[in-house]
Parts: C-alpha cells; structure tokens; sequence
C-alpha cells in the first residue's frame, strides 16, 4: 500500500469527491484509510462512566484506490509508485537496476515513493510530517 499515516490524500470516488484530507490512520488487512474530515458519519453513543452519550461524529474508512496523494505545489492527486536508489543518488525502476551501480553489492537497496506521470517526470513524494495537528 502506498498511503501512510500522515500523507495528504485527495478522494477521487464516493459523495466526498475533490475533497482533501490528512490521513489519520491505515487499515492495512482491509486496504482502507481514515481521512480527517472526510466521510464523516454520526453515530449514537450511550452513556458510560467515562463519558456522555449522544450523537457522535466520526471519520468512516476509505478504500485505498478511491483516494490519490496530493500535491501541494500542483494543487492535484498523483498516482504513487515506487522507485529504487542507485550509489549515485538516482532513481531506478528495478532493484537490479540500482545494485549494478554500487562497486560492491550492499545488503540493503533503499526504494522511495514518485509521484507517477507529473509532466513527464519523476518526483520523490515528501515524508508525511509525523505528530502533526490538522
């Protein structure tokens, strides 16, 4: 899966089409995710001993192939893939690719994720920023 916790995602399928959002948590097993602020649902809750009852509303998951990353700076939602990273900073679409460029092989090949198809080129995608409020 793409998406992680954090990214700034844009819902392209469903009755909050266009609409951006920070996700809040990943559902792997089931392929979905939590935006803040998208497909909110209420739901009634009784009351406990730790807190009243009421009507509550709260974000319900998203499949991830209804929603694309977006980009800030474009103003748009991209396509995600991966790529690998040669000695030489560059990227490469195999992991055989990027080993042939280090004089010795390493252990490890680190991949990153591109914004596919952006005029042609390709992007790194920014590191969601961890902790931050919304």
């Amino acid at each position: 899966m793409d998406i992680k916790t954090g990214d700034l995602v844009e819902v392209i399928a469903g009755k909050d089409k266009n609409k951006t959002g920070r996700v809040i948590r990943v559902d792997r097993e089931r392929s979905r995710v939590y935006v803040d602020g998208v497909n909110q649902v209420v739901r009634n809750q009784k009351p406990s001993q730790t807190n009243e009852g009421g009507r509550i509303t709260k974000s319900a998951p998203i499949h991830v192939s209804n929603v694309r990353l977006y980009s800030e700076e474009d103003g748009r939602g991209y396509r995600v893939g991966h790529r690998f990273v040669g000695s030489d900073e560059a990227l490469y679409t195999s992991k055989e690719a990027a080993k042939a460029t280090f004089a010795e092989a390493p252990g490890r090949i680190s991949k990153v994720r591109v914004f596919l198809k952006k005029g042609g080129e390709i992007t790194r995608v920014p590191e969601p920023q961890r902790g931050e409020s919304a």
